[in-house]
């Protein structure tokens, strides 16, 4: 499986555009080779380079989609995708761009393909999706983007 972005390669700088020094929208992604037996897709996107004193897990959770239709190809920049959102850290559904406080932060875009569809409601949190998750993985597929501000 891929996940690819006409907005930046993997392990690029992502645009100010899709952060919150710009419009703070999603950025394009672009899906392909997804199993023929996949009943749905998940996406997840997150910082693993947070500041203690900020979260002590070091983890901020920038946007968790799930139940994606398996036939998605594509996710339109600043998209509201046919899926259902789930909760990011800041507390919101949807979409939250790169907004790091201290250096350069890497943000990992990580697709699933899923043998089933997720019983959960809108609103659940990366961790609830994650343990739904368990044993239903088919494919994964990830993309990693950068972002300094002021940089």
């Amino acid at each position: 499986m891929q996940l690819t972005s006409p907005a930046f390669t993997s392990q690029g700088k992502i645009p100010s555009l899709y952060t919150c020094d710009g419009k703070d929208i999603n950025p394009e992604l672009h899906i392909a080779e997804v199993p023929k037996d996949a009943k749905s897709l998940v996406l997840l996107m997150d910082d693993p380079d947070v500041p203690k004193s900020v979260r002590a897990d070091q983890m901020w959770d920038h946007w968790v989609l799930f139940n994606l239709p398996p036939t998605t190809t594509r996710i339109p920049e600043n998209a509201s995708p046919n899926g259902i959102s789930g909760r990011n850290t800041g507390g919101s559904l949807g979409y939250q761009g790169p907004c790091p406080p201290d250096r350069e932060h890497r943000y990992f875009f990580k697709l699933y393909a899923l043998d089933c569809t997720l019983s959960l409601p809108p609103g659940s949190t990366k961790k609830e999706v994650l343990h739904a998750m368990e044993g239903h993985i088919l494919a994964e597929a990830h993309l990693m983007g950068k972002y300094e501000r002021g940089a």
